[in-house]
């Protein structure tokens, strides 16, 4: 496949964006680590971008301390996506994490609708450990980033092992990284992902465990070369949903699987037609009014007060997003 990538220094970016539209440049990636914590340059990107190609897709990598509400408002008239690394600060030996800073420019980006992201590593920054790096992991799925990114799973290496982080947790931590990269992101998880751990009462970081035993048996592991991105979304919704299956049963809460499964193949479907524009039949147990409705955050109550009412749903494009009808 032909590469069409063109790689412009940040130094001549805002003299290159006026020409973009031109040349057929449609996708723009700005992951820059002095950028990323440079609030007039960003704002000045952004103003550049609405200016001259406010149909251009944009991925930003923003230092979250960057983020205020003058800049997310500035990034709410472009298409975009926000990345922010998530990073911790060490102090005596121990790695300390903000989660207040986090939460509230989570809060911005999502009152804004727009879309954003994590960079997450392991074992990279001094003090960190194998439970702190679980922790990140946990706090993170808990504000509903569209997708969580994990740089070092791209690398040959990991960090070197230290004395709070032995060889075996990197590998253990690759593999939840894996899991999450497979289940998660190429999976589209977002809208049902919570609800399905809270029905489940177990931590992301547990259930990624997990999903990476089974991705490990199933041969469609890191190490066997399985690569996510490759393949199409429907696959992975397959994978997700006899995952999710063996879960529910393992968990004794096979009554409560009727519904997770609407929910997986009915999202699954809205997200195919708004990346690939392609249509599709699902056939639910209950009704998709009901299920895409702030009700269905609680599998286990939805199922308990929701009367099963067997529909055929065809998801379609409509004039400003995608529409169903059934």
């Amino acid at each position: 496949m032909e590469d069409n990538t063109i790689h412009i220094g940040t130094d001549s970016l805002l003299r290159e964006i006026p020409s973009f539209a031109g040349r057929g440049i449609t996708e723009f990636s700005l992951h820059d680590r002095k950028a990323a914590s440079d609030r007039t340059f960003l704002l000045a990107v952004a103003a550049a971008v609405l200016r001259h190609c406010p149909e251009l897709f944009i991925s930003l990598e923003i230092d979250a301390k960057t983020l205020d509400q003058q800049l997310v408002r500035a990034l709410g008239g472009l298409c975009c996506s926000v990345e922010i690394p998530l990073a911790g600060t060490e102090k005596g030996g121990a790695l300390l994490f903000d989660k207040k800073l986090y939460s509230g420019r989570a809060a911005l980006l999502n009152r804004e609708g727009l879309v954003f992201g994590f960079l997450m590593g392991w074992g990279c920054q001094p003090g960190d450990t194998f439970r702190a790096f679980r922790d990140r992991l946990d706090f993170a799925l808990s504000l509903y980033p569209n997708h969580v990114e994990f740089p070092q799973l791209d690398e040959p290496r990991d960090p070197k092992p230290t004395g709070v982080y032995s060889s075996k947790d990197m590998d253990f931590s690759r593999g939840m990284a894996f899991a999450c990269r497979t289940f998660y992101t190429a999976g589209r998880a977002v809208p049902w992902f919570m609800g399905v751990l809270k029905a489940l009462r177990v931590s992301p970081s547990a259930f990624f465990a997990d999903f990476d035993e089974w991705q490990q048996c199933g041969s469609c592991s890191y190490v066997t070369g399985f690569d996510p991105d490759a393949v199409p979304h429907a696959e992975i919704e397959k994978m997700q949903l006899s995952f999710l299956k063996e879960k529910f049963d393992e968990k004794h809460k096979a009554n409560l699987f009727p519904v997770v499964d609407d929910l997986v193949r009915l999202n699954g479907a809205f997200s195919r037609v708004a990346a690939e524009g392609e249509e599709g039949l699902v056939e639910t147990t209950y009704n998709p009014d009901e299920l895409l409705s702030p009700a269905a955050a609680d599998i286990a109550r939805f199922a308990e007060n929701s009367c099963q009412e067997p529909c055929r749903v065809r998801v379609f494009a409509g004039s400003d997003a995608p529409d169903y009808r059934y």
